[in-house]
Formats: structure tokens, C-alpha cells, sequence
């Protein structure tokens, strides 16, 4: 990116989340995620019925994906502030308590570290 005007979204999703998004958004309403650096199921991200998961007072909202809200823990956000965070589908079960448990596939993050030039619109915007 070389227009440092232009402030880069923290979060993005594949069409693969999307539609699996889309497919639990049918069955269970609007949803949210949340992004923890816990062990175990704390380490994927998790998706709820919005509304369902109380959001705490660490916890940053890193962006939307359409209109669904995508939080993550101010822990795992100072370590990952510096990332572009990709939301995909993998074979597996969700965790245990998030809906994509039981889909046959699960929510998955993957990641890029930013380039200097959008850490430098992302300081000067306060994002990070």
C-alpha cells in the first residue's frame, strides 16, 4: 500500500467464511466474534448469536465483516495490532462453544503483518 492516507481494515474475511457466516446466520440470527488469546478453544475465533457473549472493557472491536462485529481481547490486540488479521474455513470442529461447532468445518485466522506504511496511517488514525 503506498497511499499512507488510506487508513487498512484490521480484519477481513475469504468467501469461504462468508458463506459459512451466512449459512449460520440463517439458523441462529446476527452473529459476532471474538477473538481471545486463551488456550484450547480460546485460540480460534469464537462465533456467537450477537448479543450472547459479553463483550468486556479490554476487549477492541477490530472491525466489522459486513455487519457483523469482530472483537478481540486487548492482550491479544496489543500482540497482534501490528497484523492484518484474514478470517477462513478449515476442515475441523469449532470450538465448543462457538456455532461453526458441528459444521464439519471451522472459523480459522489467518494473518500479515502490516507494512510500515500502513502501520503509519494506522498510528496516525489512533488505531493502534
Amino acid at each position: 500500500m503506498s497511499d499512507t492516507t488510506t487508513i487498512p481494515e484490521q480484519v477481513h474475511r475469504t468467501p469461504a467464511a462468508t458463506a459459512l457466516m451466512e449459512q449460520l446466520e440463517a439458523k441462529h440470527g446476527p452473529l459476532m466474534f471474538h477473538q481471545s488469546g486463551g488456550c484450547c478453544d480460546g485460540s480460534s475465533p469464537m462465533c456467537y448469536p450477537r448479543g450472547e457473549f459479553l463483550v468486556g472493557d479490554q476487549d477492541v472491536l477490530l472491525g466489522t465483516l459486513g455487519e457483523t462485529p469482530f472483537y478481540i481481547s486487548g492482550p491479544q490486540f496489543e500482540y497482534w495490532k501490528h497484523t492484518e488479521l484474514t478470517l477462513d474455513v478449515v476442515p475441523g470442529r469449532g470450538g465448543m462453544f462457538s456455532l461453526d461447532n458441528g459444521e464439519g468445518v471451522r472459523f480459522h485466522i489467518r494473518s500479515r503483518v502490516f507494512n510500515d506504511a500502513e502501520i503509519a496511517a494506522l498510528r496516525s488514525a489512533g488505531r493502534i
